[in-house]
């Protein structure tokens, strides 16, 4: 192999460990979203369901960040 080509998938690996990254951020962002609908519960026991409906979309949304980027470093990894 040449010098380019070791170059090139040196890069992609360097690209696929800054896409797994995206994880952490997904996290922290479920995190917060689980974190503000437990204080709603607590401030308003009544609207338990739809807060937690909300709160699940919100943690969905979240996720997909994580997935992206999990997807994007595989696609890099086995592509090169």
């Amino acid at each position: 192999m040449e010098f380019t080509e070791f170059f090139a998938q040196g890069m992609a690996y360097l690209g696929a460990a800054l896409a797994v990254f995206t994880g952490f951020g997904s996290g922290i962002g479920q995190g917060y979203v689980a974190g503000k609908a437990v204080e709603a519960i607590g401030r308003q026991p009544e609207a338990t369901s739809s807060i937690r409906t909300v709160m699940i979309t919100g943690q969905a949304v979240a996720e997909t960040t994580g997935l992206y980027g999990l997807i994007v470093a595989i696609i890099l990894i086995f592509a090169t």
